[in-house]
């Protein structure tokens, strides 16, 4: 179990989080550029105490996750689109990780997005301390056939410890058989993806987002000094050249990615094309009935 203070650490991630997720959420809209909610919604979680955990993901339609804009990105939302906003705030490695999804000026996948509402908030009434892992699974996935919709079945919740987002459970949307049950003190990151697709998803093109991936020698002295400032600043999350206060970001990140230093991640796309909306919470295996840490 968490301590008294970093439980308030997590709770304070995870409520900075949340209402950083909302207000990206709020700025969505025809017209709007990507590049402005990713800057609002970050900067508001800088603003509030917290560090990133990862950049703002603003994902649209058949891209699941996975995308940030650069820095000269002028692109905008349309008329139709189903955008996914994923944002985390961390303090001293606890994280808040949470997103949403909404339709902008239709209401043609209103049943879609309210599928991986209902499967989170399906999950939320029960998910706790011994818990098996694929109940959860098991939930999501009649949740969002009910609906009439398909799970991602190759994109997975998973545990959250410090300084590493993706780190020992992963939490299927589907019943694995993985009867392994949830222990007291765990932080659980559950995020179904329901899409009208095949639901799987492929990797796409660079989403401009990079992590150190391993520690070696820079002879340029200028992406040395850029790559010390990013341990600095974003530790071992991942974090996008647009997000660093360093000159010629951009260009730094490209040599290190050419000199094998920072990996890249690509867009996760769905397989067939179909549209995919996306909700997450934050959970803390506080009992067997867990607390929800990223609500605003």
């Amino acid at each position: 179990m968490l301590t008294d203070e970093e439980l308030e650490k997590l709770r304070k991630a995870g409520k900075v989080s949340g209402a950083a997720r909302e207000l990206g959420l709020s700025m969505v809209g025809e017209g709007v550029k990507l590049y402005d909610v990713a800057q609002e919604v970050e900067g508001y979680i800088r603003e509030h105490g917290c560090g990133l955990a990862f950049p703002c993901n603003i994902s649209i339609n058949e891209v699941a996750a996975h995308y940030t804009p650069d820095s000269a990105d002028r692109s905008v939302f349309e008329r139709g689109d189903v955008v996914k906003v994923d944002c985390g705030a961390e303090i001293d490695g606890y994280v808040g990780d949470t997103a949403g999804t909404v339709e902008v000026g239709t209401k043609r996948f209103t049943d879609l997005i309210q599928a991986s509402k209902t499967a989170r908030n399906t999950v939320a009434e029960f998910i706790g301390a011994g818990c098996p892992i694929n109940e959860i699974g098991r939930a999501v996935e009649m949740s969002i056939n009910t609906a009439g919709f398909k799970p991602v079945v190759n994109l997975t919740g998973h545990q959250i410890k410090p300084y590493n987002l993706h780190a020992g459970l992963s939490i299927p949307s589907y019943d694995d058989g993985n009867n392994s049950r949830l222990e007291p003190g765990m932080v659980i990151a559950v995020e179904p993806f329901a899409t009208n697709g095949e639901g799987r998803i492929k990797n796409g093109r660079p989403g401009n987002i990079v992590r150190i991936a391993r520690d070696r020698p820079v002879a340029d002295p200028k992406a040395k000094e850029f790559l010390d400032y990013a341990k600095e600043e974003f530790h071992t999350f991942p974090f996008c050249a647009r997000s660093c206060d360093f000159p010629d970001a951009e260009k730094h990140v490209k040599t290190l990615l050419r000199h094998g230093i920072l990996t890249g991640y690509a867009q996760l796309v769905e397989v067939k094309g179909g549209c995919v909306s996306q909700h997450e919470y934050t959970f803390y295996m506080s009992g067997s009935r867990a607390e929800v840490t990223t609500l605003p």
